[in-house]
């Protein structure tokens, strides 16, 4: 069986691979020029660099190709419409980051209460800047996105005694995490009486630009808004305007419509505006965890056994079971 593993060079660049790479027909796809050569005759690939977008082009050279797992909880890179029409089998990450990217909004949100960005302005102008802080147990946050890495950072916030409501797509009853889930459509209703708002939703027809011009100012003037999802489901300049007009409290942004993000965006300099290079999920360690996610499932793929974390690849995700 010939296994391509796209975005790597050789055996060294996949932590974990050297152990098992006797037992299969591993070629690699660095660039472009080596995807085109190698796809003919491949029947699994590993996509290990989850920003790589060659395949659709390359596409009628899979001929062989019968399953993709992708190394990325997001698979828009690769989801174009003649996979999904296809019968190749797509795999992801998912749950791999959960619990580093629900760290990831816990800290944010102490952050902002707490003021660090405020103290380290401070320290660096050596000035004495005495004030308070904000409690976040008492506090109120909306998750949109109520998959795996949502309903962890829910666990996360009601550990320090922040309440939690979810957005799914459609309106259900709550459980231990979520006070309650409220249906996308509704959910720009009452968002006033959150502080906390945290984009975690896929990237889909139907989330992109969610979060306009018109979500900023139904949010309260003192609520701050964090998108680790997808870049393409934020209005840039909507949100640049919110937090200049003093709309919103503040913002941070782990994911972009342009990554990286240009020397020259004005979002570089845009007031309590804190930029991360899309790394939320990215623990160390977690390639070699990818890696042996991969395996478990190449193992069930031989044992012809049912393979986990299947996306539904015209939902553009895996779905809750």
């Amino acid at each position: 069986m010939k296994i391509l593993v796209n975005g790597a060079s050789s055996v060294d660049d996949v932590p974990g691979l050297s152990a098992v790479v006797s037992n299969h027909q591993f070629v690699f796809a660095p660039d472009k020029a080596a995807l085109e050569r190698e796809l003919p005759g491949t029947e699994v690939l590993l996509g290990w660099n989850f920003r790589g977008n060659d395949l659709e082009e390359l596409w009628g050279h899979a001929t062989d190709l019968k399953w993709i797992h992708w190394c990325g909880a997001g698979v828009d890179a690769v989801l174009f419409p003649a996979l999904a029409n296809s019968d190749v089998v797509l795999t992801n990450a998912h749950g791999l980051f959960n619990v580093s990217m629900a760290e990831f909004a816990l800290a944010f949100v102490l952050s902002e209460a707490k003021c660090f960005r405020r103290l380290s302005d401070s320290q660096r102008d050596s000035f004495w800047d005495y004030h308070g802080n904000r409690k976040v147990a008492g506090t109120k946050a909306i998750v949109f996105g109520v998959g795996g890495i949502g309903r962890e950072t829910g666990r996360l916030f009601r550990a320090v005694g922040i309440e939690v409501d979810g957005v799914g797509r459609s309106s259900r009853a709550g459980d231990e995490v979520f006070g309650k889930i409220i249906a996308q459509d509704e959910s720009k209703d009452n968002l006033e009486n959150y502080d906390w708002v945290i984009g975690i939703m896929p990237s889909t027809a139907a989330t992109d630009g969610f979060f306009d011009a018109k979500f900023f100012e139904a949010m309260g003037p003192n609520a701050s808004f964090l998108n680790m999802g997808r870049g393409r489901a934020v209005d840039e300049a909507a949100l640049m305007t919110a937090l200049n007009s003093d709309s919103i409290a503040s913002a941070m942004l782990d994911v972009f419509q342009t990554e990286p993000l240009p020397k020259d965006s004005p979002i570089w300099t845009t007031k309590n505006l804190v930029v991360s290079p899309h790394m939320s999920g990215d623990h160390a360690g977690y390639h070699a965890e990818m890696f042996q996610q991969f395996h478990e499932n190449l193992e069930n793929y031989i044992s012809d056994k049912t393979l986990f974390n299947l996306v539904d690849k015209h939902a553009g995700f895996v779905r809750s079971s």
